[in-house]
């Protein structure tokens, strides 16, 4: 078993593991950690608003999304 696999045989990544994400308008609304990232080390998720700016800031980690 893949020991990155989640519950329905979805592969995740790790939560906050980059500092700078692209992200599509499909993502929207855009939340930290987003989904398909493991959950269990992660901080409370967030929403931010991205589709003014094109840019946003996760307030916990300080990623950076990038809206494409």
């Amino acid at each position: 078993m893949n020991p990155r696999s989640g519950n329905v045989d979805e592969i995740l990544i790790p939560a906050n593991a980059q500092n700078r994400y692209h992200v599509r308008s499909s993502d929207l609304p855009l939340s930290c950690p987003m989904p398909g990232m493991y959950l269990w080390n992660s901080h409370p998720k967030v929403y931010m608003p991205i589709a003014e700016t094109g840019e946003a800031k996760c307030p916990y980690c300080g990623a950076q999304f990038e809206l494409l």
